[in-house]
């Protein structure tokens, strides 16, 4: 009895940690918004860069492809989550492009041409791949990579906190958010066994949780400096 019980509880906690995932995601997704109100509030990208939003809407196709059922089995709300990554870096593309500079616009309107032939390329290769192991090795591979290298990003913020010792430029709710995503599809892909998912969450929730001790630590070094001079007299 209990064999056949497993697999829908097994089913339940992996779709729920995948929700739980597209949920916490969108708080990833959002996050540049405040930026986006200043751009659209001076009229200017200033001195913002267009390229981690290009950089991000390739990694969102490329891991929404591998999700789908042509390349891997039972992912479907990674193809979800990564739908709507998809789209909402598309419309900071588009929103960045309107208000960038001339020279500027042409270069992220080819840097979004390259995004897009790079990904049919990946598409119809993968497709001639008559083997769907292999087929899913390829894609999973390509999806891995591209995952690690995005976590792997807030190396360079996480550096910044430690030799400023300032969490300015560490949110914390985006932090927060970056773990909570990645252990909930660390989950989903431990409980739907598959490595191409659970390998790069892993390291996205390491690196979550990091970022969420320097904070911690940083944070409170920094009340306590604040605090200081206020109990230190020089009388």
């Amino acid at each position: 009895m209990s064999r056949y019980l497993l697999l829908p509880v097994n089913t339940i906690c992996k779709d729920a940690a995948g929700v739980a995932g597209n949920i916490f995601a969108f708080g990833l997704f959002v996050s540049p918004v405040p930026t986006f109100r200043r751009i659209a509030r001076n009229r200017s990208t200033e001195s913002f860069s267009g390229l981690p939003y290009i950089y991000a809407f390739l990694n969102c196709l490329v891991t929404l492809w591998y999700g789908t059922p042509l390349v891997s089995y039972n992912n479907i709300m990674v193809t979800t989550v990564n739908s709507i990554g998809a789209a909402f870096q598309l419309v900071y593309i588009i929103l960045f492009t309107t208000y960038t500079d001339k020279r500027k616009k042409v270069r992220m309107f080819g840097l979004l041409m390259v995004d897009i032939v790079l990904f049919l390329v990946i598409v119809v290769g993968s497709l001639e791949i008559s083997d769907f192991a292999i087929r899913r090795m390829f894609v999973g591979f390509l999806s891995c990579a591209a995952l690690i290298s995005m976590f792997a990003s807030p190396l360079f913020v996480i550096n910044l906190v430690i030799r400023t010792r300032s969490v300015e430029f560490m949110p914390f709710y985006l932090s927060l958010s970056t773990f909570l995503m990645s252990a909930s599809f660390l989950a989903y892909g431990i409980l739907n066994n598959d490595p191409f998912v659970y390998v790069p969450n892993g390291a996205g929730t390491v690196l979550g949780i990091v970022q969420l001790g320097l904070y911690s630590y940083y944070k409170r070094t920094s009340a306590e400096e604040y605090r200081e001079p206020l109990i230190v007299s020089y009388g």
